[in-house]
């Protein structure tokens, strides 16, 4: 969110309140499971009249929230597919969002499919998501490695199954995947 709203607030410490109090990550995450946005937005701006626009600006100019692919990602993410390793992805996503998200980058054509937590009324680390996920990409869990940078996401497939890397960088998530022989 800061990457969106430290263009609009100027003054850091409004720019803190603002993100860990109105338009917080927790609040973010309901829309990525399914919630509706403009119940949210209502919601939100009644309880802060002071902060509707930069609400608004939370649906409008959502694309702007997302910084950009963490660098080296991108190359594993080629060489993995150029490999004729099979990709999939599970991301807490809104759905209004992903349609307008998925356009801009194209490495997600490489992956043979993606649950988007919108789409389907779950969302990480809900274990129901997991095992969405691995009916519909069919593999049991224990075959499929499941890559995420947070923890919460890690231990919940761990504790169904799923072969886990928490990501920290790209570089380490290399070094992972060459020990497993998957690179």
């Amino acid at each position: 969110m800061r990457c969106l709203y430290s263009k609009l607030i100027d003054d850091p410490v409004r720019l803190d309140w603002f993100c860990s109090t109105v338009v917080t990550e927790d609040w973010h995450y309901q829309h990525d499971a399914g919630r509706d946005l403009g119940e949210m937005l209502v919601e939100r701006k009644r309880a802060y009249p002071d902060c509707a626009d930069l609400i608004e600006a939370y649906a409008t100019r959502f694309l702007e929230t997302i910084p950009g692919p963490v660098q080296g990602t991108h190359e594993v993410v080629r060489r993995l597919s150029a490999k004729g390793v099979p990709l999939y992805a599970i991301t807490n996503f809104a759905s209004l969002f992903w349609r307008q998200f998925r356009p801009t980058d194209p490495i997600f054509d490489l992956f043979r499919d993606v649950v988007v937590s919108g789409d389907e009324k779950l969302a990480k680390p809900d274990p129901e998501i997991y095992r969405l996920a691995a009916q519909r990409f069919g593999h049991p869990p224990h075959k499929m490695l499941f890559v995420d940078d947070n923890l919460a996401n890690i231990t919940a497939a761990r504790v169904l199954g799923w072969q886990v890397h928490h990501f920290v960088e790209a570089a380490a998530l290399e070094q992972d995947l060459l020990n497993r022989g998957i690179l």
